[in-house]
C-alpha cells in the first residue's frame, strides 16, 4: 500500500480484488521452519497445523479447517462458540493471530515456490515429506469413503426392517380376500319362490229397471232456488 492514510489503506483492503487479498491471508513461520525455508512469513493453506498466539484460545495447535478469501479468516479444528439456542460454530479467527508449526505439502504449485532458491537436500526432504502427508492423505480418504458406504448399508437395512412386516401382511389379506370370495362362490344359490297365483272372483252383474234408472235421471237434475225479494216500505 503505498499510502499512509487509514482510510485510504482500508478502502484498497476492501476493494481489492481476490488474488490479492488471498496473499495477505498469511502468517509468521516457527523458528525451525523460517531456518528450513529462508522465508518469515506464508500464505495461508487448508490443511496447515497451526498454534493460536492471542486471545482465549491461546496455545491451542491444530490443522486449519477453512479459509474465508472475502472476510480474510481461518477456521481451526477444535476451535468453536455457542450461539444464543446453543448450537456450536466455528470461530474464526484474523491470520495474525496464528503462527505456522506444520505445512501442508501436498500441493506441486506451493512446492515449487518453496524450492526455488534453496538446496539440493533441502528439495530432496520437501519432496519426501510431501511423499508421507500424499499416502495419509489417501488413507484418510479411504477410511472415510468405508465409513460413508458402512452408514448407507446400516440405513438400508434398518429401511428394509421397517418396510418388511408391510410386506408380510399384504399377502396374507390376499389369501383371506380369496378365501371369503371361494366361499361365497361355492354357496348353492337359491331361486326365490313362485307366488301363488289368487283366482280372482266374479262379480255378478245386476240389471237395471227402467224405472230405477228413470228415478236416478230426476235426482241427478239440479233444483232451481227460489228468491224472494221484500218490498220496501215507504216512509
Amino acid at each position: 500500500m503505498m499510502s499512509i492514510k487509514p482510510r485510504k489503506q482500508r478502502k484498497e483492503m476492501f476493494n481489492a480484488p481476490l488474488h490479492k487479498k488471498r496473499k495477505w491471508i498469511a502468517a509468521h513461520l516457527q523458528e525451525n521452519l523460517l531456518l528450513k525455508y529462508d522465508k518469515r512469513a506464508l500464505p495461508v493453506v487448508k490443511g496447515d497445523t497451526v498454534r493460536v498466539m492471542r486471545g482465549s484460545f491461546k496455545g491451542h495447535e491444530d490443522k486449519i479447517v477453512k479459509v474465508n478469501v472475502k472476510k480474510r479468516s481461518i477456521e481451526i479444528e477444535g476451535i468453536t462458540m455457542s450461539k444464543a439456542d446453543g448450537n456450536k460454530i466455528a470461530k474464526p479467527l484474523h491470520p495474525s493471530n496464528v503462527i505456522i508449526t506444520k505445512l501442508n505439502l501436498t500441493d506441486k504449485w506451493r512446492r515449487k515456490k518453496l524450492e526455488s532458491g534453496l538446496s539440493e537436500d533441502t528439495k530432496k526432504e520437501i519432496e519426501a515429506e510431501a511423499k508421507e502427508q500424499i499416502k495419509i492423505a489417501e488413507e484418510e480418504k479411504k477410511i472415510k469413503e468405508e465409513d460413508a458406504k458402512a452408514q448407507e448399508e446400516e440405513e438400508k437395512t434398518i429401511k428394509e426392517e421397517i418396510e418388511e412386516p408391510k410386506e408380510i401382511a399384504k399377502p396374507e389379506k390376499k389369501e383371506e380376500e380369496k378365501e371369503q370370495k371361494d366361499k361365497v362362490e361355492k354357496k348353492p344359490v337359491t331361486k326365490p319362490k313362485a307366488k301363488k297365483e289368487v283366482p280372482k272372483k266374479k262379480t255378478k252383474t245386476v240389471k237395471k229397471s227402467a224405472k230405477t234408472k228413470q228415478y236416478e235421471k230426476k235426482s241427478t237434475k239440479k233444483t232451481p232456488v227460489k228468491t224472494t225479494y221484500k218490498k220496501e216500505e215507504n216512509k
